[in-house]
């Protein structure tokens, strides 16, 4: 490998720019089978949605609005502290990228515990799908499906946001060893443009399982 500016450029590439355009192709194709995979699940909820209307509204109501809108809040924050964390890198700024690197992740963290508390209500509710299964309102049959999709749905964003902690935790830890600079924050940029995808699912999860239908 060659160093250029900071970078280890490796063999297989020309030069550190090419590197940097190979890893923003290579991102934005995953991202793009990730659309597709949560895509499938959007439109199998709308479906069901749709068919069963009466059933799906009166199961919303059993979700923590209040809890919803304070991790919404907490994600859109997390958003902005990762895009200053990109911004300190490109600056230069190894004090910046770890404070907002750490930053994220702890907004990142208080999301996770947020969400294990609702967990936790539904479980002590009887809310999920199985032989415990209760529900008082109308049509628990298919209100079954609604909290089936939504633990389906909520579980794998949650799932892509620990990966994402992680992330943020090896990010940090290069950063602190000095490993980017502002000739090199290619990795910064990358999880970056991961943190704010999971970040826009959420701002779809919310409105579609929190608010539609609710009175």
């Amino acid at each position: 490998m060659a160093e250029i500016h900071g970078a280890a450029v490796a063999h297989q590439f020309d030069d550190a720019e090419q590197q940097v355009e190979a890893s923003t192709l290579g991102m934005w194709t995953f991202l793009a089978t990730e659309i597709l995979f949560f895509g499938g699940m959007f439109v199998s909820y709308l479906v069901y949605r749709l068919s069963y209307p009466q059933a799906f509204a009166a199961a919303s109501h059993h979700l923590d609005i209040v809890l919803g809108t304070i991790n919404t809040g907490v994600l859109i924050g997390s958003s902005l502290t990762m895009v200053l964390a990109v911004y300190s890198a490109q600056m230069g700024r190894r004090r910046g990228q770890i404070l907002f690197l750490a930053a994220t992740l702890l907004l990142g963290l208080i999301f996770l515990g947020i969400k294990s508390v609702e967990y936790q209500h539904k479980f002590h509710e009887h809310l999920v799908p199985g032989a415990g299964f209760q529900f008082n309102d109308a049509d628990p049959r298919h209100a079954a499906i609604f909290f089936s999709l939504y633990f389906a749905m909520t579980g794998m964003h949650a799932f892509h946001m620990v990966i994402g902690a992680g992330l943020l935790i090896w990010m940090a830890l290069r950063a602190w060893r000095g490993e980017f600079s502002a000739g090199y924050y290619t990795p910064v940029e990358m999880v970056g443009l991961y943190w704010h995808f999971v970040d826009v699912v959420w701002i779809f999860l919310f409105p579609l399982l929190y608010l539609i239908g609710r009175h």
